[in-house]
């Protein structure tokens, strides 16, 4: 598990182009797993890709 690189939620916000507020709330909605650490949160790197690349499977485009 020490070779798991983990993410700071501002290192994540910084890699989706969001706020951090928006790390933070898709975190406690449970869409992006994290764990707590003392009173911060974690993101794995894996799980930040997999949230956006099923973000953008999921997403309808304009008839392309």
């Amino acid at each position: 598990m020490s070779e798991i690189p983990f993410l700071t939620v501002a290192e994540v916000a910084s890699i989706m182009g969001v706020s951090k507020m928006t790390v933070y709330r898709l975190v406690h909605s449970g869409h992006l797993p994290g764990i707590r650490v003392g009173r911060s949160f974690r993101v794995t790197e894996q799980a930040v890709y997999e949230y956006l690349r099923e973000s953008w499977q999921g997403a309808e485009v304009d008839g392309r």
